[in-house]
């Protein structure tokens, strides 16, 4: 039975770094018969991951946050060098938010030499941020039952910011027959209501002056869909609108159906507004639900 991981500073969370040492202590903690939930993260903490460290506190006996920037879901021309990285910074808050485990693994201990298995989910990753990021989904969906699989947790915990992501995460764990619960949490937003990411400390004052007039075209569009207006017209005109508010591309404003993600301005289900945007080298994504008045 492996000894309790242990800080090395008094008040830091406990840090492991290799799949043998995670293994055998999520195995003491389900061998005494308690729930584990796992907040997976790149780092660069805010308060949207510890929104999620504190949701898996409440509702299992141990939280475990991983610590892993994840090569295979960055294209060549994306940010992976450039990413932010704070392991001390990130320990301290963790340790704030009742954590009880990190595990931060070398790039080596997750991609042994050889390893040669990708796991792709289709369908959902066929819309959306699949087609401007090729590649991105495969690296996550590889690398999160990678996680899954390492840790072995009760719970998992992942924040409907990335709603296609946590869409991806779901299908694969029913898909692949993992036995874990995947658990999506609302958006955390500041106080204009932009959702929290850590690339948003890539913006200069300037451009996070513009990007604070997206919550408000979001909420907009939402109203008038809710009200019953033309999807297509509305969604025509608020595309041609981004340019004059100062963001220098869009990559997507789409309306989809929240099960399968496909784009469709008469969802068969419970449905939600999509955005993706850039201001300079900052890409800024958001989803938000839309009650559509039923036919």
């Amino acid at each position: 039975m492996a000894a309790p991981a242990q800080p090395s500073t008094a008040g830091e969370t406990p840090v492991l770094r290799t799949v043998a040492e995670l293994r055998a202590q999520v195995a003491q903690w389900r061998g005494a018969g308690e729930t584990v939930g796992l907040v997976p993260t790149m780092g660069a903490l805010h308060e949207g991951h510890l929104t999620l460290v504190r949701r898996a506190k409440a509702e299992c006996r141990r939280a475990v946050a991983t610590l892993f920037v994840n090569p295979t879901q960055f294209a060549p021309t994306e940010d992976f060098d450039a990413y932010p990285r704070d392991e001390a910074k990130d320990r301290a808050l963790l340790a704030t938010a009742g954590c009880d485990l990190l595990f931060a693994p070398s790039v080596e201990a997750v991609y042994p030499p050889g390893f040669s298995t990708v796991v792709e989910v289709k369908g959902l990753t066929r819309h959306l941020d699949g087609p401007f990021r090729p590649g991105h989904f495969a690296g996550v969906a590889t690398v999160v039952s990678k996680l899954l699989l390492m840790a072995a947790p009760t719970h998992a915990y992942f924040g409907e910011k990335d709603f296609q992501q946590l869409q991806v995460i779901r299908r694969l764990a029913g898909d692949l027959d993992i036995p874990v619960r995947i658990v999506g949490v609302p958006t955390v937003r500041e106080a204009d209501k932009l959702a929290l990411s850590s690339r948003n400390r890539y913006m200069t004052p300037a451009q996070r002056e513009i990007a604070a007039r997206l919550p408000p075209l979001m909420q907009a569009l939402v109203t008038r869909l809710e009200g019953g207006a033309n999807v297509e017209a509305v969604l025509n005109e608020a595309r041609g609108q981004f340019p004059g508010l100062g963001f220098d591309r869009l990559d997507y404003l789409e309306l989809a159906d929240e099960a399968t993600l496909t784009p469709s301005p008469h969802p068969a289900g419970p449905a939600r507004l999509f955005v993706a945007v850039w201001l300079g080298r900052t890409r800024l994504i958001d989803n938000w639900p839309v009650r559509l008045p039923q036919k």
